[in-house]
């Protein structure tokens, strides 16, 4: 090797110092450097899914979730708190790799955006007296109801787009509705299943039982989330995929998600 000046490139040398067929010294192997870290932005404000507990360290569902990922892809990864505001454009400028923080999949956001396969979805519900008599959740199953829902929200908007023969009446929040339920004002609400669930869990939700989910048609394709990342960032998508995929399947995702949901969120 005499005359060989080798540094920076040192593995390069060593390969035309042996030969190509060679082994390379002890050690040797270990030169190359190791991958950066994944950085994903958690929030760290949206209980379940994402907390800070009392020793100030990110817990939730997608905290576990994404430490299985990582064990999954064999990644070293390094969670980042950031708040809500601004965490699109910290991804964008590059101060982390991915959100999995309760980012919903919306036209808006792939024009600017990829997103990894749906990691969760909250399913919706229609609710009503233990009594009702309803028998169908179609539209025609509906027809001359009083519904409620939620003010702003895609559950309103579905109804209004696909329930256009009920009337459809519109709250300031869930509980709001639900009072309304409780008196008989309304026949039925339509919400998304954790928020209704702890109503129907509580006293006063006694009076009351899930009639179903949205039907298959309409269907009710909303609120899908996924992990956020930057376009051009194809294979890390690509990886975050292979390995939901693979939790999906093995039963870790569900062991994870018993821990927070009595209920299926696939």
């Amino acid at each position: 090797m005499k005359g060989l000046r080798c540094w920076p490139e040192l593995l390069l040398c060593l390969m035309l110092a042996f030969g190509p067929g060679a082994a390379l010294p002890a050690g040797a192997q270990d030169a190359a450097p190791k991958p950066a870290p994944i950085r994903i932005a958690v929030e760290g404000a949206y209980p379940p899914f994402n907390f800070i507990d009392q020793n100030n360290e990110l817990q939730g569902f997608e905290v576990d979730l994404a430490k299985a990922l990582c064990e999954q892809m064999a990644a070293e990864c390094t969670l980042v708190q950031h708040e809500w505001d601004g965490i699109v454009k910290g991804l964008l400028n590059r101060e982390y790799d991915a959100i999995m923080s309760s980012l919903e999949i919306l036209e808006r956001r792939q024009k600017r955006l990829a997103f990894s396969e749906p990691y969760y979805r909250i399913p919706a519900i229609f609710i009503a007296p233990k009594d009702s008599e309803i028998k169908a959740l179609t539209p025609e199953g509906l027809a001359g109801l009083k519904i409620g829902a939620t003010i702003r929200s895609d559950h309103a908007d579905y109804l209004e787009q696909h329930y256009r023969e009920s009337e459809i009446a519109l709250y300031g929040s869930p509980v709001e509705a639900t009072l309304d339920l409780l008196v008989g004002r309304i026949d039925a609400v339509f919400g998304d299943k954790r928020t209704l669930l702890k109503f129907l869990e509580s006293r006063e939700g006694e009076c009351c039982r899930i009639l179903g989910t949205a039907p298959d048609e309409p269907a009710y394709s909303r609120q899908f989330y996924g992990i956020g990342l930057r376009k051009e960032d194809a294979d890390l998508k690509r990886r975050f995929d292979n390995a939901l995929s693979a939790l999906q399947a093995d039963g870790t995702y569900d062991r994870i998600r018993a821990k927070y949901f009595s209920f299926d969120i696939k």
